[in-house]
């Protein structure tokens, strides 16, 4: 049985509520056979002190969606994933409306998975570049 593209997203942000994804406000908008997309809006709740878009919140949006992607593509009732290594180079500041992260994998193992993560503003301009290492272990019964 295939899960489709609404199952995926309503899976995703249903599995958001009460963490740091709900508090952020990041939503998973789309996903394909080999990328998922989210969003967070840009406001106060993600400003540095001089009221632009945090590296810490970039990177927390980065890490969500990556993470998510490679839950989609991992049997979970069989192993869990972790991220093992993020990386980001920021590239831009943004101040207001919403930032984009599209996940794609660059390796997709059985054990070790690596996505590239590219955000974006809503203009399509990159933000930042991340890469993120996840594992996927063994359930202990």
């Amino acid at each position: 049985m295939q899960i489709t593209k609404e199952e995926v997203l309503a899976k995703c942000n249903s599995a958001s509520k009460n963490t740091l994804m709900e508090t952020l406000s990041i939503e998973v908008i789309d996903y394909g056979f080999d990328f998922l997309t989210a969003r967070m809006p840009v406001n106060s709740k993600v400003y540095q002190p001089d009221g632009v878009l945090h590296g810490g919140a970039t990177v927390a949006l980065a890490e969500s969606v990556g993470s998510f992607a490679a839950h989609i593509f991992v049997d979970t009732e069989a192993f869990f994933v972790r991220g093992i290594e993020i990386s980001a180079n920021h590239i831009k500041s943004v101040k207001e409306g919403f930032v984009y992260a599209r996940a794609t994998f660059l390796h997709k193992g059985r054990t070790t998975q690596l996505l590239d993560i590219k955000v974006t503003d809503d203009k399509d301009n990159l933000i930042a570049v991340c890469k993120l290492s996840t594992i996927s272990l063994p359930k202990k019964n």
